[in-house]
């Protein structure tokens, strides 16, 4: 009869992965717009029609899409609008929560969303000055979402957002 090894088998430990990023450096946003904040130099910016922006982090296969559009009396329809995409994620979040901001100095206000789960989008936002200006933003990574993926990238472009967020400004 052959006998097994004597050892007593033990479960292996879970792994995890050890990801490390490039330490950023922040440059203001360099194309002709009616707002300019600092975006990281390990992005890039691709100008996009309408006075919105994708910026792209490529070696993250991901994107923030940020769109532009002028309020004309129709603020409290831009936010209903901005909300809606935030919670059409339900179905798959596992938890939503925002953030606001506000600078009064400035004219920014805005919101941060967190999307947790395997939705579509794990982060979005919006900024108005509200009066003249709305932007809305969103994180999508060009894979299929897997939550516990993709997550230490989204804590990274995090620290990106909150700091587009933090140098906002209006340029009118």
């Amino acid at each position: 009869m052959l006998n097994a090894c004597a050892e007593d088998p033990f479960p292996k430990p879970k792994g995890f992965l050890n990801l490390e990023y490039e330490e950023e450096k922040y440059t203001k946003l360099s194309l002709d717009r009616p707002y300019v904040f600092s975006v990281s130099e390990n992005a890039v910016i691709k100008d996009e029609p309408k006075q919105w922006l994708k910026i792209e982090y490529p070696k993250l296969k991901a994107s923030l899409d940020i769109t532009y559009r002028k309020v004309d009396q129709n603020l409290r329809e831009l936010l209903v609008e901005s909300e809606k995409l935030v919670f059409k994620h339900t179905v798959k979040a596992e938890q939503i929560s925002s953030s606001d901001y506000a600078n009064e100095e400035r004219k920014v206000y805005g919101t941060l969303y967190e999307i947790a789960g395997n939705a579509a989008s794990q982060i979005q936002l919006h900024i108005t000055d509200s009066t003249d200006n709305f932007i809305k933003g969103a994180l999508f990574f060009n894979i299929k979402p897997n939550y516990d993926s993709v997550i230490p990238a989204v804590v990274h472009i995090k620290k990106d957002v909150l700091h587009m967020i933090e140098t906002f400004e209006w340029k009118n």
